[in-house]
């Protein structure tokens, strides 16, 4: 949609600012650890930036993309942690792995079922129209819907994904909290857990939409 470029800067300010400031307000990381964390961004953004189209192009046409996205981010989950004490870091990079493994996946699902979720590039950019009460109704019907399809996918995989990690590592599973700590239980549940949701965000859940007529 075309908007005006303050807005958007003003938007992604706020928004920036929000993030690093929770941070530090929850005690999860110090000003130092902010600060460089926003120069990393910026220099992943100057690198890959020039890639993006070529990355998408690669996820949506690539026989064996959706084999080589699963194997790279759940590799990355193995081996970016060697932790001497439990912490919630593991997890949410297990989670943030996961979730963008299923967005790939799902996406290049679509490409293949030829799902189109986006306009055709020669009608971009879009004009914002005015907001009706028919727009603002299906908007909040679409939104209601996904939520609970989401969150009841996230609800049954994490009932399955558990029991199943500790049955196959022989992990006592009789306090939920505690097996999940283990690095055997919380990278599968967290992965196949978010892999799974993110993926229905991307396919299962617009697939629903249209097949309701609510696309």
């Amino acid at each position: 949609y075309q908007y005006p470029l303050m807005f958007g800067l003003i938007l992604a300010f706020c928004w920036c600012s929000l993030v690093c400031c929770s941070r530090i307000y929850m005690g999860m990381h110090s000003i130092l650890d902010v600060i460089a964390g926003f120069l990393y961004a910026i220099l992943i953004l100057v690198v890959f930036h020039p890639l993006v189209d070529l990355i998408d192009n690669f996820n949506l046409t690539y026989k064996y993309a959706p084999l080589i996205i699963i194997s790279l981010h759940l590799a990355l989950g193995i081996f970016s942690f060697t932790l001497d004490t439990w912490s919630t870091s593991r997890g949410d990079t297990a989670q943030i792995l996961g979730c963008g493994a299923g967005v790939a996946c799902g996406s290049h699902i679509n490409y293949l079922t030829g799902l189109k979720l986006d306009p055709a590039p020669d009608t971009l950019p879009l004009s914002l129209s005015s907001l009706t009460v028919t727009a603002f109704g299906k908007a909040i019907l679409r939104l209601l819907i996904g939520v609970i399809v989401l969150l009841l996918t996230k609800i049954a995989m994490k009932k399955v994904t558990i029991p199943l990690a500790c049955k196959v590592f022989r992990i006592p599973h009789g306090d939920v909290r505690k097996a999940r700590q283990r690095m055997e239980v919380e990278l599968p549940y967290r992965y196949i857990t978010y892999g799974t949701v993110g993926f229905s965000l991307m396919f299962i859940v617009p697939c629903l939409f249209h097949f309701i007529g609510l696309s």
